[in-house]
């Protein structure tokens, strides 16, 4: 996540001396993940995600890996650059989650918007690395 608050979760152990290093990469990988979507780069969006890919947004609508892209990366939408906050990734063998809350700004179709919401990134370990198979999020409730 931009800049994200680094958390040493990891393997279901906190580690304040050592950082894990499955740990430093998933968050790396993340933060280079939001990077791609706020500068709507639509193959290093797509290069992190998995063909299974699905999301479920605040409203319960699912959508699979090429309708999120192209909801990303549509000409009407604008992301201002964000940071993550209450960042964790907890590794369960070839499973990860990676939690977090973000206060987006940006713009839709010329109007501004603003949301805070919680969000659940799972990872899975495929053959050809750490892919992201789903992402869920919940608003916040009240003004960010």
């Amino acid at each position: 996540m931009l800049l994200p608050a680094f958390s040493d979760w990891g393997l279901g152990q906190k580690s304040p001396h050592k950082p894990n290093p499955l740990v430093s990469r998933l968050t790396s990988q993340a933060d280079a993940w939001d990077k791609a979507i706020v500068h709507k780069d639509r193959s290093a969006i797509a290069a992190n995600m998995s063909d299974a890919f699905r999301h479920i947004d605040s409203q319960g609508n699912v959508s699979a890996k090429q309708q999120f892209i192209d909801n990303l990366t549509a000409e009407k939408l604008q992301i201002d650059p964000y940071q993550v906050e209450d960042f964790e990734v907890r590794v369960y063998g070839t499973v990860a989650l990676l939690t977090g809350t973000t206060k987006l700004t940006g713009r839709y179709d010329g109007k501004v918007f603003t949301t805070h919401y919680r969000y659940t990134d799972i990872y899975v370990k495929e053959a050809g690395g750490w892919k992201i198979v789903q992402v869920q999020i919940t608003e916040i409730g009240g003004k960010p």
